[in-house]
């Protein structure tokens, strides 16, 4: 069994933006005893006796968490290779110099578009002034930044922008990745995919911008799964190179297995009462797809088997109710009629327009620092249910 490379550490679902293709799972309620900072700082540390190298810091907002600096600084001293993903938001000149003197090595700063109106309307949140200034921030401190942009029906046409933005940004590096539809993507699925001529134009405004921009930007580009003829390696193969702990602790083989994980009703892999290192070797939500010995046909028989793994199991879950089926994005798969007519509603021209549902508002709160600190400290979060209409 190979052991994990990389761990990421979703500290906290409490954020200050509403985006409607989140990946935080829908019942947010249920994260919100979160692990103390002693707690993940023994995350950290079994994590590195592990042979994890890298360590993600993400959320919601990371940047919610009163002790990320804390944080940030044990894993430095453990000799990570720590990567913060933000929105930018509480991002202050103060705060970041205290993460670069705690070792932090490099920041991911998410942008919605390169329009302010279209910035804001697609975050839920005033936010694009805040995000431009973070990304000033981040390259004037000298750290390497890399611009995570999430492309949808909404923004997809603005790419060229967006790209223009990016260069000047000074971004080292540009993630375009179409939206993945897990968690509050699911349930705005038909309001977030793109049509085919818009991926078209996309794919073109790319390939034209990674040649000419190859000695100043890296671009990575991502195509939606929909459109694909194969599925993806979903995760290299599932508990394979990296995995993931959540708020409260639990401990999940791929970033969006929350509601695969309740569905399989097997016992939660929680640090609270697990080591990382049986999480990973004996776990029985770990062990469940790992090799092909779970595959059905035609993944049993396919020559592809070792190379996209049956695809994403968190995709066959959330589209058939069964994490073994053939992911439906494979055009094998007896699923697969499923994502034709998901695909055949995105380019129909006479498709009604709906309306977009936002990830709620969580906002942040002063956390325990210690266990028994944290067993008194559970004062509910607000959440603001306001609604994003789509275009």
């Amino acid at each position: 069994m190979d052991k994990p490379y990389g761990l990421l550490a979703e500290l906290t679902y409490a954020c200050p933006l509403q985006c409607s293709y989140c990946s935080n799972p829908l019942q947010l309620d249920d994260y919100r005893d979160e692990l103390s900072t002693e707690e993940w700082q023994r995350v950290f540390t079994e994590a590195a006796d592990l042979g994890v190298l890298q360590l993600h810091l993400s959320g919601g907002e990371p940047l919610q968490r009163h002790d990320i600096v804390e944080l940030v600084q044990c894993a430095n001293q453990l000799g990570l290779y720590t990567n913060l993903i933000t929105s930018g938001i509480g991002l202050s000149k103060r705060r970041a110099e205290q993460l670069r003197s705690a070792g932090l090595d490099h920041v991911q700063l998410s942008i919605q578009a390169d329009d302010q109106a279209l910035s804001d309307q697609i975050a839920g949140t005033v936010s694009f002034e805040r995000k431009q200034a973070a990304g000033k921030l981040i390259k004037e401190l000298g750290w390497p930044l890399t611009l995570n942009v999430v492309l949808h029906r909404q923004n997809i046409d603005r790419i060229d922008r967006i790209l223009e933005m990016a260069v000047a940004m000074k971004a080292d590096r540009v993630e375009l990745a179409n939206t993945q539809y897990a968690g509050w993507a699911g349930p705005n699925q038909a309001e977030l995919l793109p049509a085919r001529d818009q991926l078209e134009r996309a794919e073109a405004v790319v390939r034209a911008a990674q040649e000419r921009l190859a000695d100043r930007m890296e671009i990575i580009y991502v195509i939606p799964d929909y459109y694909s003829k194969y599925p993806k390696p979903c995760m290299d193969g599932w508990a394979s190179r990296q995995f993931t702990v959540v708020p409260n602790g639990e401990a999940l083989p791929c970033p969006a297995a929350h509601e695969l994980a309740r569905g399989l009703e097997l016992p939660p892999a929680s640090v609270r009462e697990h080591s990382l290192e049986w999480i990973w070797e004996e776990a029985p939500l770990f062990q469940q797809f790992r090799g092909d010995a779970w595959m059905p046909d035609p993944c049993r028989s396919c020559d592809r088997k070792e190379i996209d793994f049956g695809g994403c199991r968190c995709q066959a879950f959330a589209l058939t109710g069964d994490a073994a089926r053939t992911d439906p994005v494979c055009h094998l798969s007896p699923d697969h009629g499923l994502v034709e007519a998901a695909v055949a509603a995105a380019n129909d021209p006479m498709r009604p327009r709906g309306s977009l549902i936002p990830r709620p508002q969580v906002l942040g709160k002063k956390r325990a620092t210690t266990a028994t600190q944290r067993r008194t400290a559970r004062t509910p979060v607000p959440l603001s249910p306001t609604v994003f209409k789509g275009k």
